[in-house]
């Protein structure tokens, strides 16, 4: 009996223990489930802003549709997205100038260190780059998905438009050597035609030459780079100026969600047929989705398939992880460390390679950004009705191309580009929240494309370069013999 007691006496304190166990546990779970979810809110704060000030600003515009505003009226609500368009616009002249500086001279840098690898990394990334922003222009004239339901008149008489091109591509040379870099920072060349028959006087209209500034800051980076310990003091200091246009930009676009909330709303106020405008901007993200499939299912594969004579379906099943991070985390440079241990470890890639030409791609090959920057200026441009012939289609690849390299390492690059593409075309700026609106998705497809992209360029390159690595590599065998022997 007393056996039986005290069996019965030992279990409730088991108990007791197993109980007073469990507890703490729950508890820790509970906390670990809290800490990530508040880790992840912080990750991910201004995703998050920027996803409630564009439901809010849609609510509040449709709500404000209600009311029979005047053009005053819907001026003030749209005052606040105003701020935020010209606080941008006024970060783009040092943002491009410095930015293109410190890029010219790493290039330089870089391609001058790696001798033909480099060069070789260089012309891939500019000849993709290219191939990208002709895809989406391409498609953007095709489908036209900012095309509204009413018709644009066309001028009469063809001959006047074929002149009218031709003075477009000339009027791109005579902006990308302006003859004053200062009156380049707020004044660009237009051929305009005089109403006296084919007489041409060339004017300067308003707004930012930044085709021409973009020629000049690549050529001075590239020079600077060349100066080695003479250019050392002005590298410097336009490396300290890039560093702080950018923590001033990364300061700013905090207050980006406010801006696209009051000028989503005053958009939405504004439209004569929301139908119109629902239906344009999902032709706008088909299109873009469109052109990121085609560059990334054929143009990419053809590529690899073309120099390398190989399967390029199990080459992309061995970057798989790296393009799902891609996805996941919507940036470039965060998925570096996965894209090099996905080509390193699953393709056995030279660490020359890889260790060179994925840190230059994250920062210098945007493929996909390229390609939506020309699908969004040209749909924005369909939006107005404004015409764009096959001079300006040429500028506008020449800037989006300059504009994705150059402005790459920007935080929230799609917007801050964006502005800048749009501005460099003549194009209205007000109609970027529409973009936004869908940028969400579209900002981590191109972030994958872009990260294919390098991958892509890796395996070509290292194709191309197998004599000067196996050169490297006995080179690098023959030390390492030395060495043991030494020792």
């Amino acid at each position: 009996m007393l056996e039986i007691k005290s069996g019965e006496a030992v279990q409730p304190e088991e108990n007791q223990l197993n109980h007073s166990c469990s507890e703490p546990l729950s508890q820790v779970m509970f906390n670990k489930k809290k800490w990530n979810i508040w880790t992840f809110i912080k990750k991910n704060a201004f995703v998050i802003l920027t996803m409630t000030a564009m439901a809010v600003g849609i609510g509040l515009g449709f709500a404000l549709r209600q009311v029979n505003m005047s053009p005053r009226e819907i001026m003030y609500v749209t005052f606040p997205g105003e701020l935020l368009m010209r606080i941008l616009k006024m970060m783009v002249l040092p943002l491009v100038i410095s930015s293109l500086i410190t890029g010219g001279f790493f290039s330089l840098a870089k391609v001058s260190t790696y001798g033909r690898i480099g060069l070789r990394a260089f012309s891939y990334y500019m000849v993709t780059t290219v191939i990208a922003t002709f895809t989406g222009i391409a498609l953007a004239v095709s489908i036209k998905p900012g095309k509204s339901s009413r018709q644009t008149s066309e001028p009469s008489g063809g001959k006047s438009q074929t002149v009218q091109s031709v003075d477009s591509f000339l009027d791109l040379i005579r902006n990308m050597l302006p003859s004053n870099l200062v009156e380049a920072c707020f004044k660009k060349y237009k051929t305009v035609y005089k109403s006296s028959g084919n007489h041409l006087d060339y004017f300067t209209s308003n707004g930012i030459n930044i085709l021409g500034l973009l020629i000049f800051s690549a050529a001075f980076g590239l020079v600077l780079s060349s100066m080695e310990s003479k250019g050392k003091p002005l590298r410097d200091f336009f490396t300290c100026l890039n560093e702080a246009i950018m923590q001033l930009v990364n300061i700013v676009i905090w207050y980006s969600p406010v801006g696209f909330l009051f000028l989503l709303a005053g958009q939405i106020v504004k439209m004569a047929d929301t139908t119109n405008v629902a239906h344009a901007v999902t032709m706008y993200t088909v299109t873009v989705i469109t052109g990121l499939i085609i560059h990334s299912f054929i143009t990419l594969p053809l590529i690899y398939f073309i120099v390398t004579q190989k399967n390029p379906l199990r080459f992309f099943a061995g970057i798989l992880q790296a393009l799902t991070t891609a996805f996941g985390t919507s940036s470039s440079s965060a998925t570096l460390p996965v894209t090099l241990h996905c080509m390193e470890q699953n393709h056995n890639m030279d660490k020359i390679v890889t260790r060179f030409m994925l840190p230059m791609g994250a920062t210098v090959n945007m493929d996909g950004s390229s390609l939506y920057e020309a699908v969004a200026a040209l749909f924005i441009a369909q939006i107005h009705d404004i015409p764009f012939n096959f001079g300006q289609m040429i500028v506008l690849s020449l800037i989006v191309t300059a504009a994705s390299t150059g402005a790459a390492g920007i935080p929230q690059a799609g917007m801050v580009t964006m502005v800048i593409v749009l501005s460099s075309a003549g194009l209205p700026t007000e109609n970027i929240p529409l973009l936004l609106m869908v940028d969400w998705i579209l900002d981590r497809l191109r972030t994958a494309t872009n990260v294919l992209g390098d991958c892509v360029g890796v395996g070509v390159v290292q194709h191309l370069s197998k004599h000067e690595l196996q050169g490297s590599s006995s080179a690098r065998n023959n030390l390492e013999g030395k060495e043991m022997c030494s020792l």
